[in-house]
């Protein structure tokens, strides 16, 4: 019978030599290699509990908006992000805008808060509501996401119900850290209501730093979810609209459709 080298266990090998010797070696090796695994795994917990990441089953939604396709991403947690995906206004950021009773108009088209129409020879030819839909996503989304995808849909078609709506909570790392941003876009979202504009200046003043207004502006292009915490209705001290992730015409929409829509409710 052939004896594998380096397979015979502790009780059958006998003598001197490498057979004697190498079992005592890879036991004491496995020994060291469970007690570094054990180590490592113990410290991947302790970084995983501590950002919060590696505990995540993210999940997506993709919605048809007014404005284009909105990603929702978020796990059981919360909310991870809102990414503007398709800007329906990209295609006329080259045209003439301007802002007239409420209404925002490119070019030919028209852009209302209740309503696109659409307007040739300036007449206008075709009306179509606006709607906020589903197009993407699991049958069984998380309850954050379904407090997001609720909300948006009522921003766009019912915007009086917002505020009986409950928000998603937030899962980011913005909002885990200490520090200015966050402090900024809390303050932003309490204090700035559907509607309203602030510029950058006043809202460094509400959020307790008066002379950061750059600063703020810093953490508008940091804000994870934009439309739920609305960088949108931070304007410039001069009254110009400002930067924007989704581009101008998006900010000037979104400004528009609150307007006409809180004019629509003070009747």
């Amino acid at each position: 019978m052939q004896q594998g080298s380096g397979c015979a266990s502790p009780a059958l090998a006998g003598g001197g030599g490498l057979g004697h010797v190498t079992p005592k070696l890879t036991r004491a090796n496995c020994a060291k290699l469970l007690r570094v695994l054990n180590m490592a795994s113990r410290l991947h917990q302790k970084v995983a509990l501590k950002d919060g990441k590696t505990q995540c089953k993210k999940m997506h939604v993709m919605l048809n908006s007014p404005v284009g396709r909105i990603e929702i991403s978020g796990c059981g947690t919360g909310v991870h992000e809102i990414q503007l995906k398709e800007n329906a206004l990209s295609q006329n950021r080259n045209e003439k805008c301007l802002i007239i009773g409420g209404c925002l108009i490119i070019g030919e088209v028209l852009l209302s808060g209740g309503c696109l129409i659409l307007q040739r020879e300036a007449k206008l030819t075709k009306e179509a509501s606006v709607t906020c839909e589903v197009c993407e996503g699991p049958e069984e989304m998380t309850e954050p996401l379904k407090q997001c995808t609720a909300w948006l849909q009522a921003y766009f078609c019912e915007p009086w119900m917002t505020e009986k709506l409950p928000m998603p909570p937030f899962h980011h790392p913005v909002f885990e850290q200490d520090s200015f941003t966050r402090q900024v876009l809390w303050t932003l979202l309490r204090d700035v209501k559907f509607g309203e504009a602030v510029s950058y200046k006043q809202l460094a003043d509400l959020a307790g730093n008066s002379k950061a207004a750059r600063a703020v502006g810093g953490a508008m292009r940091s804000n994870p979810v934009p439309i739920l915490i609305p960088c949108h209705r931070v304007i410039c001290s001069s009254g110009q609209t400002g930067n924007y992730g989704g581009g101008t015409h998006l900010k000037q929409w979104l400004l528009s459709h609150e307007k006409l829509q809180k004019e629509k409710l003070a009747y």
